[in-house]
């Protein structure tokens, strides 16, 4: 390929939006350009690693028996409605009415799409299992779209759904699709780690990220410094290295002491002189359906929302009460307020941080004032004793004693889930089985961010100088930069070698503009293709050719008739790295 022939336009900085260094050599490369806020044009480069990287999932699931199918984009609104997703989903989905006044929307994600699909197909036993998937456009109408392709409103996804017989079946089948997206990521030789995670919107009992470590990662994990425990801090448990012990002192009668002005825990401590660790803050929500209810933490820890969704089995994190709520409900502004000697009855969740403690100080839920020597259950009852805290670095592995809890930045890749029979019974997929009884199909969902991983592969490797791609999905393997394109002998020995090279099997891209060589050598290190092959008069003369590995630098002279066999070589070296 010629650069002259590939619409190919470089910068030499990029855009003030611009915030994560693969975002930046993205555009500067011109392998995307935004068309709108999340939503970008791929160009000719960027086409080319989409489809290497697409063609490595395709290998991957085929062999493993999935079967690719394409569903449309546009889903008319009552299938949505069918799981209640319509509403559940809220802002998140792009929807739209077309001329006959009937709803639709953008497809965020397949699930109703394909239980229709195979709903009318798949009537017994004998049809099972299948696993179908699809790479598509999806769209997701993100409150605030950022970090080019990994926050991106309209992206590529690869996404696959398992249907089997039973909760075993299905769980092989997911054993079978988390094993390959292993070896996916594998083959792109990223650093990831598979972390336990929340299934969120799409729901089920089982759930799996894959997450590239990186420092412009949006995801908080948790990695064990001794085990493989790897997790999302929105579900990770919450261990102290240094637990609290329970203590032996006994039960100090209820105290009431004034604070005046003490409104924080912060506050609260250094007016005491009480660790935050051993105070207790409460804190207020309202359930969807109305009902408000309180938790409780130690002063030192952070309320986990999922955790306390999860808990709830809610769709969604609580709000907070506001200010005015708080006052109507308690009797005190926030700051003041506590369990004991509600104003209004209602649920109290207890963080298990709290369950050793005793004697320890809770708001009065009277302005300006706090209790001392609070116990439970003499003082309240907790409704329910669960983890609802934040993990942190330095906690405790939850599956090996001796490790501790290390903290990373993350970039989802993908995300594997066993369903169950969630989306199943609502929508009516059912089989007969041997017994000619009919069941709900059990279900599996495996989505892969295809266009997120291409950037991320940028974001893990790159230096100074521009991109370093991986072999697998570069979209060129050898640069050819042909300094003097006005010079017959080059041109045509370039032709040669571009020739041999596309025979060999190897994608070439000669840069044969009109331009300086330090213009091409700076745009070859910024699209960082893994071999760059400089052909010069100067060095032709002396019988010599340049062949530079993108990720080293090392330079190799070669003559021109050893320069195939050299390039070939090193293209076989990197390929086994």
């Amino acid at each position: 390929m010629k650069w002259s022939l590939a619409h190919i336009f470089t910068l030499k900085e990029a855009p003030a939006d611009a915030e994560i260094t693969s975002h930046k050599l993205l555009i500067r490369g011109g392998l995307i350009k935004k068309l709108a806020p999340g939503i970008y044009s791929y160009g000719h480069v960027m086409v080319r690693a989409l489809r290497k990287f697409e063609k490595i999932i395709r290998e991957e699931l085929n062999s493993r028996g999935a079967s690719e199918i394409l569903m449309p984009m546009v889903q008319p609104q009552e299938l949505w409605e069918e799981t209640n997703r319509w509403i559940e989903m809220g802002a998140g989905l792009l929807k739209f009415k077309n001329r006959n006044n009937q709803g639709f929307c953008l497809g965020a994600t397949h699930e109703e799409a394909v239980c229709d699909y195979v709903r009318n197909e798949i009537k017994s036993y004998r049809d099972l299992p299948r696993n179908l998937y699809q790479i598509q456009t999806k769209y997701r109408d993100e409150i605030r779209p950022r970090f080019g392709l990994m926050r991106g409103r309209e992206f590529i996804m690869n996404d696959a759904y398992s249907f089997d017989i039973d909760q075993k079946s299905a769980l092989l089948t997911y054993e079978k699709m988390y094993q390959a997206y292993i070896s996916i990521f594998g083959r792109l030789k990223l650093n990831f780690r598979i972390v336990q995670a929340d299934a969120g919107n799409i729901g089920g009992s089982q759930t799996h990220e894959f997450q590239l470590l990186a420092q412009a990662g949006e995801d908080s994990l948790l990695v064990s410094d001794s085990s493989t425990f790897a997790a999302n801090v929105e579900i990770c448990p919450a261990m102290d290295f240094e637990p609290v012990e329970k203590s032996n002192q006994p039960l100090q009668q209820l105290e009431t002491f004034a604070t005046p002005g003490q409104k924080t825990i912060a506050d609260l401590q250094k007016f005491t002189g009480v660790p935050a660790k051993s105070l207790v803050k409460s804190l207020f929500y309202a359930h969807p359906n109305g009902t408000q209810f309180c938790v409780l933490l130690r002063g030192n820890d952070e309320v986990n929302p999922i955790k306390l969704k999860n808990l709830l089995s809610l769709s969604d994190p609580p709000l907070f009460l506001t200010d005015d709520e708080v006052n109507a409900a308690t009797g005190s502004p926030p700051g003041s307020c506590g369990p004991v000697q509600l104003k209004k009855p209602m649920a109290i969740y207890m963080d298990s941080g709290i369950e050793p403690l005793s004697n320890y100080i809770v708001g009065a839920n009277k302005e300006g004032f706090h209790f001392k020597n609070v116990n439970h259950p003499r003082d309240f009852e907790p409704t329910q004793v669960a983890d609802l805290r934040i993990a942190k670095a330095g906690d405790l592995d939850p599956t090996n004693s001796s490790g501790k809890l290390q903290a990373f930045r993350g970039i989802e890749l993908g995300h594997v889930f066993y369903l169950g029979t969630k989306y199943s019974q609502k929508m009516g997929v059912n089989f007969l089985d041997s017994l000619g009884k009919s069941q709900p199909i059990e279900m599996g969902c495996y989505g892969i961010g295809v266009s997120r991983t291409v950037q991320a592969c940028i974001e893990q490797f790159h230096d100074a100088d521009g991109m370093i791609w991986p072999m697998e999905i570069s979209p060129f393997a050898v640069h050819i930069c042909l300094l003097d394109s006005g010079d017959s002998e080059l041109v045509e020995y370039s032709d040669r070698l571009e020739g041999q090279l596309e025979k060999s099997g190897i994608d070439v891209l000669v840069d044969n503009r009109d331009e300086r060589p330090g213009v091409k050598f700076k745009d070859a290190d910024l699209l960082g293709f893994p071999i760059r092959v400089v052909l010069g008069r100067k060095g032709f003369d002396k019988k010599e050719i340049e062949i530079v590995d993108r990720a080293t630098k090392q330079v190799t002279k070669v003559s021109p008739e050893n320069a195939l066999s050299e390039i070939l070589g090193q293209l076989n070296a990197l390929a086994s790295r």
